[in-house]
């Protein structure tokens, strides 16, 4: 009750990067970093809070999403490029985009899976071969082999006790990847050259509402944080 949430997004324009799965782990491994990488173009950020108007309770997703049509519009008004939505795995989210930005190829955030793959690791290995777990079963999503790996997982349960903690971890991670599996095509995007993290998006979570508004001490009125978050944006 003491904090609300405030939903934060980015639009941008950005070329088509075609990459391997043995490019994308040496990136993530830092060993070999893209140099060639296209930077975003003409970034767009905006955030937005619910609200009651006149009594009536208006989602903070529903406004986010209607200021991301719009700016997808202006930037494409016919519709003739490839668009792209790249969220994590909250189902809302999913649900605001298919009504807002229908025709969008909806792709999950490879790093919010990455975090997922991290926590079934350390159920079942420790340091090194947490690493090499992670890296195998990341080159598996890479590969586009999600439900071989997800079988996997399902073997490896079976070696926990049934009402376990560390059982409940990996019928959670499970169910994610399973429900998030059509939104999980890696190698095809990986070929189309489509991004596959929302790093623009959650580099605009901390610099556009966590730095100034979650300082140490602060308490906001829902007017002043919206406002503060409106200005933040357009600057």
């Amino acid at each position: 009750g003491r904090k609300q949430m405030a939903y934060v997004g980015a639009v941008y324009t950005i070329d088509r990067f075609p990459r391997t799965a043995d490019e994308v782990l040496d990136e993530i491994a830092r060993r070999e970093r893209q140099k060639e990488r296209p930077r975003p173009q003409h970034k767009h950020v905006w955030g937005d809070m619910t609200q009651l108007e006149e009594g009536e309770r208006i989602d903070g997703r529903s406004l986010l999403f209607v200021e991301l049509a719009v700016q997808c519009y202006y930037r494409d008004p016919e519709g003739k490029k490839t668009l792209i939505c790249l969220i994590d795995g909250e189902e809302p989210l999913w649900d605001a985009q298919a009504e807002w930005l229908e025709r969008a190829v909806p792709i999950l955030d490879f790093f919010h899976a990455m975090e997922h793959l991290w926590k079934l690791a350390f159920v079942f290995f420790k340091g090194y071969a947490a690493e090499r777990f992670v890296e195998h079963h990341a080159r598996m999503f890479l590969e586009g082999k999600v439900d071989y790996a997800v079988r996997n997982f399902g073997r490896l349960r079976q070696k926990l006790k049934p009402k376990s903690d560390n059982a409940a971890e990996v019928e959670r991670a499970i169910g994610y990847f399973r429900h998030n599996r059509d939104r999980m095509h890696y190698d095809e995007y990986l070929a189309q050259g489509y991004p596959i993290g929302s790093g623009a998006a959650e580099g605009t979570c901390r610099n556009l509402v966590k730095d100034r508004l979650e300082l140490s001490g602060m308490k906001w009125e829902h007017t002043g944080a919206r406002a503060m978050i409106y200005l933040r944006a357009l600057y």
